[in-house]
C-alpha cells in the first residue's frame, strides 16, 4: 500500500511508520521537518498543514494514496482542508481522534462507542469531535472511506509518564528521591495506559481494512488501574516505595488552576473503555503490561539524561 502519514514523528506515528515499513508498505510523511531527521526509507514532504492552500496543492501533486493517516488534525477547518485535498484521490483516511470526545464523567462504564455520549466541555475534545463529523460526512458522500480511531493515554520510550500534574519528569525525580507525590482525590479513580506499539498496530491493521470503514474505535489498555496502583507500579519500576499524599481535586484546582486543568476536567473521572470492537476488527492486543512499559520508559530516560530536578520546582512541597 501507498500510505501517507500527516505527522509521522510523534508518540504513535513513529511506531506506525516502523510497522508499516515492516509490513512492506510505501510510506510518505508530510510534516514541518522540525522534530526528527527524515528517515532514508520514508519519502518526506515538508510543509505546514495549517497553510491550507499550500497543503492542498502539495497533496494534489503527491496523490494518489491508498490510505492517509491524519495524526495532527485538531480543528474542523483542518479537517475540511483535508477533505478538499483528498476528495477522489485516496481510498481511505484514518483520523487520529481521542477518547476525550466523550462526556466526563460517563453515565455508565466502561465507555462504549455505540452508547457513550460524544459531548465534551474541553476545546481539545470538542474540536476532535467536530473533526470526526467533518470526516464522517465526507465518508457518507463517498469522497473516501473514513475510520476514526480514539486512543486513550498512550506512552512510549522517548517521553515521560503522565501523573496528576501532567508530563513533567520531576514526578519521577520526586519518587526517586523519596519525596511525597500528590495524588488527586483518594486515588481510586480508574485509568488506563497503553504502550504506543500496541496502539500503532491497530492503526496499521485499520489501513485498507474495509471492515473499519465508516466506524470509530477505542484504542486503550485492558489493564484498568487505580491512580494509587498506577503510582505504585511506577515507583516499583524506579526501585522505590512511593509516599502518596491525597488532596481533593477541587482544592488542587483552586490553588493551581493552570496545573490542575486536565486533572479537573479529565483525570479525576474514571477513564476506562470497551475495546472489544477494536479487538474484533483491528486485532487490537494489549501486549505491553504497564509494569514493563514503565520500566522501559524509565530506562530510556536514565540513558538519555535522567529526570528534571524536582528541587527546582517547589510547587508540590508548598
Amino acid at each position: 500500500m501507498r500510505v501517507l502519514i500527516i505527522g509521522g514523528t510523534g508518540t504513535i506515528s513513529t511506531p506506525i511508520t516502523e510497522q508499516l515499513l515492516t509490513r512492506g508498505d510505501e510510506v510518505t510523511h508530510y510534516n514541518r521537518g522540525q522534530r526528527a531527521r527524515p528517515r532514508p526509507d520514508v519519502r518526506h514532504l515538508r510543509g505546514d498543514r495549517t497553510d491550507f492552500p499550500a497543503f492542498e496543492a502539495a497533496m494534489g501533486e503527491a496523490a494518489p494514496f491508498d490510505c492517509v493517516v491524519d495524526m495532527v488534525c485538531f480543528t474542523p477547518a483542518e479537517a475540511e482542508s483535508a477533505v478538499r485535498a483528498f476528495r477522489g484521490r485516496i481510498a481511505q483516511l484514518i483520523f487520529c481522534s481521542t477518547v476525550d470526545v466523550y462526556q466526563k464523567p460517563a453515565p455508565t462504564y466502561p465507555y462504549r462507542e455505540a452508547t457513550a455520549p460524544r459531548v465534551t466541555a474541553g476545546d481539545y475534545g470538542l474540536n476532535k469531535a467536530r473533526c470526526e463529523d467533518v470526516f464522517l460526512a465526507a465518508h457518507a458522500r463517498g469522497d473516501f472511506a473514513v475510520t476514526c480511531l480514539r486512543p486513550a493515554y498512550t506512552y512510549r520510550e522517548g517521553g515521560g509518564l503522565i501523573h496528576t500534574f501532567g508530563w513533567s519528569t520531576t514526578y519521577l525525580d520526586r519518587l526517586q528521591k523519596g519525596k511525597p507525590i500528590i495524588v488527586h482525590g483518594d486515588g481510586s479513580s480508574l485509568w488506563t495506559a497503553c504502550h504506543a506499539e500496541d496502539v500503532a498496530r491497530a492503526f496499521v491493521d485499520a489501513a485498507g481494512n474495509s471492515a473499519a470503514y465508516g466506524k470509530g474505535y477505542h484504542l486503550a489498555a485492558d489493564e484498568w488501574l487505580t491512580w494509587n496502583r498506577y503510582h505504585e507500579i511506577v515507583a516499583d519500576a524506579l526501585g522505590v516505595t512511593p509516599r502518596l499524599t491525597h488532596i481533593p481535586t477541587d482544592v488542587l484546582f483552586q490553588v493551581a488552576p493552570e496545573r490542575a486543568a486536565w486533572l479537573a476536567g479529565n483525570f479525576q473521572y474514571n477513564n476506562i473503555y470497551d475495546t472489544s470492537a477494536a479487538q474484533q476488527d483491528l486485532g487490537l492486543r494489549y501486549t505491553v503490561p504497564f509494569a514493563e512499559g514503565a520500566r522501559r520508559v524509565i530506562g530510556w530516560l536514565r540513558a538519555h539524561g535522567g529526570f528534571e530536578n524536582s528541587d527546582m520546582d517547589p510547587f508540590e512541597d508548598r
